[in-house]
């Protein structure tokens, strides 16, 4: 049912007295973030009752305007205000606009506090929700927010606010303002896709059957250069007291949603009238590789793992095994990260892996032929960040029928390893400037070594990373434009001097046989990795293997099938390499991933020249 707002106006007069003005929602809204009536009284504002949620009802315009940027429908926060009402009802009230968040990082939600003189105008009036997807509205796909101009990676970070600035919506370019001008209304997604498991509170990032860009063969969204996919919108908590899932998949299918477009906790997000419900599942269980080491030393294979606190006593080292064993066919030499002292997170004075490092070797003897060795350097006691106790360090499984160290001379924890002429490594293995508190400060050191075949001959090297977390990051639906990359300096001068340290091996060799693994925390095409590559002379796998940017992933964080984990290798070793992402964990329910990362693989040639 429609009104004109002479008519509302009108007929809310004749019943009762009142001393201000009419405003319609649209108006109380505006076209910008934030509200033109912030902090101010408002009166004889009519709306029809879509929704009602256990603090509060959202209520519709029933004299829309033309005008896409503004909102039709707003939040009526008062717990006790829905209490002898019903969806469908239309009403007017007076109350006050307030905007309101949580924390100064997220974005404002602009509703009506402190109801009073709610009346009912009317019953039984049709309620329906306006359709996000084909034959509805679609989403942007690409740019968030005018503010990134035109990157939401771009450095610097957090260079304006949203808050500040209140740019004018534009919700056919940018999706923030897609979601704010829709804020409050009832819509409906339909044939919904799962793009991420459910968070702590069972909220489910989904896409809709519109247009989206990344979409990977998986179902799922792939970040992809300044394409952090802003179509993709989170399921929150039911209206109804019911529960979302806690097996959903990356995939899975879902029923028709219909809810409420709100803002909270860091996200624009859609509150669901019930429960999400799974209607095409799809299977949990990952692709085995179709990598296989050869015979000699023209097909090896090389895994990279980040096993996530690896101790001993992990209940998930000997699945860590099945997935070495069952899905990466037990390369030639593993790196691994996030590898536990032997006391796992008790917070003492040890720092040596050896136990660690032994059951998992042990159990990988266990389901295969391989019989493993490792080699790594333990940390200083409590400086390497990472779980409080754990002292993680990355490390490396090797098989010895295979490969050894080249004239084996391990450095300490502080030792700084160099590159001598040759090339050949001053301590092997040897971790890279520990001492450089600039660069790797509560961070993880990357270990460097040299390795042969064991016939003496095919010599390489090896650089391992663990490069230090995105933690403080901001929200990519926050108020800091372009988002904060947390931590992303760090993340510059560790790629600095990592790629110098692998720089000088080839300027010794320019055809030495390098390669460099692990959790670089962070994506191929942003500038720390950028500067990686063009310093280390090195080339990414995936672009060798022709891997599409959208199956470049091996994490999930929020909305955003990502890739943090990679593999990198020296120009006498592109030829012919291949590569594989085994989605063992991404494409795992929560219950049944055994890590955060999934893995990688590798199938080289590295037949060389004697050194």
């Amino acid at each position: 049912m429609r009104f004109s707002r002479a008519v509302l106006c009108a007929s809310s007069a004749a019943l009762y007295i009142l001393t201000a003005s009419c405003q319609r929602i649209s108006e109380i809204n505006g076209v910008k973030f934030l509200s033109p009536y912030r902090d101010q009284a408002i009166s004889n504002t009519t709306g029809l009752i879509t929704a009602k949620g256990p603090n509060g009802i959202w209520i519709r315009s029933t004299a829309p305007d033309a005008d896409d940027r503004s909102s039709e429908s707003i939040y009526v926060f008062d717990r006790n205000v829905g209490s002898n009402l019903t969806v469908g009802d239309v009403i007017a009230l007076d109350g006050r606009v307030v905007e309101f968040r949580s924390t100064p990082d997220h974005l404002f939600l602009t509703e009506i506090a402190s109801p009073r003189n709610v009346r009912k105008i009317s019953s039984g009036n049709k309620v329906e929700p306006l359709v996000i997807g084909k034959g509805g509205l679609d989403p942007p796909t690409e740019q968030y927010s005018s503010l990134d101009n035109g990157d939401v990676f771009g450095l610097p970070n957090n260079v304006s606010q949203i808050s500040n600035v209140n740019p004018e919506l534009e919700p056919d370019m940018y999706g923030l303002d897609f979601w704010a001008s829709l804020n409050g209304e009832l819509v409906t997604v339909r044939k919904p896709t799962a793009i991420s498991k459910p968070n702590n509170f069972r909220d489910t990032w989904v896409v809709g059957d519109w247009r989206a860009t990344g979409r990977n063969r998986r179902g799922g969204l792939t970040v992809t250069d300044r394409d952090a996919n802003p179509e993709a919108i989170l399921i929150g908590t039911p209206l109804d007291g019911t529960r979302n899932p806690t097996d959903t998949k990356l995939g899975d299918g879902l029923e028709d949603i219909t809810g409420v477009v709100t803002y909270a906790f860091g996200f624009y997000r859609i509150l669901p009238q019930s429960a999400i419900k799974v209607t095409r599942p799809v299977k949990a269980a990952a692709e085995r590789t179709k990598l296989v080491a050869g015979d000699d030393c023209s097909s090896l294979t090389i895994g990279s793992y980040n096993v996530e606190n690896l101790s001993p006593n992990s209940s998930h080292l000997p699945r860590v095994a099945d997935h070495i064993v069952d899905y990466l066919n037990t390369p030639t030499l593993v790196f691994l990260q996030e590898v536990q002292d032997n006391n796992g997170p008790t917070d003492d004075t040890t720092v040596d892996a050896n136990a660690t490092l032994s059951r998992l070797a042990d159990e990988i003897r266990k389901r295969s032929s391989v019989d493993y060795d490792f080699v790594d350097v333990d940390p200083v006691d409590d400086q390497d960040g990472g779980q409080p106790g754990g002292n993680i360090r990355v490390a490396y499984l090797y098989n010895p029928a295979v490969l050894r160290l080249h004239n084996p001379r391990p450095g300490s924890s502080t030792d700084r390893n160099e590159v001598l002429p040759g090339p050949e490594l001053k301590f092997n293995p040897g971790r890279i400037d520990p001492a450089n508190a600039a660069a790797w400060n509560s961070s993880r050191k990357p270990l460097a070594a040299a390795w042969e075949t064991i016939d003496g001959r095919n010599k390489f090297f090896t650089v391992n990373v663990h490069f230090a977390s995105k933690g403080g990051s901001s929200s990519l639906h926050g108020d800091a434009r372009p988002p904060v990359n947390g931590v992303v300096q760090v993340r510059q001068l560790q790629a600095e001097v990592t790629a110098d340290f692998i720089s000088d091996i080839l300027s010794y060799d320019a055809g030495a046989s390098i390669i460099a693994a692990g959790d670089f925390n962070e994506f191929a095409f942003v500038a720390p990795l950028e500067t990686f590559t063009s310093r280390s002379g090195l080339q990414d796998l995936d672009v060798l293997s022709r891997i599409d940017p959208t199956e470049r992933y091996s994490y999930i964080f929020d909305m955003n099938s990502q890739e943090l984990d990679h593999m990198y290798v020296s120009s006498s070793l592109a030829r012919k390499a291949e590569f594989e992402h085994v989605h063992v964990n991404t494409w795992a329910t929560r219950d049944g991933e055994v890590s955060d990362h999934d893995p990688g693989v590798a199938l080289l040639g590295l037949c060389s020249r004697r050194y």
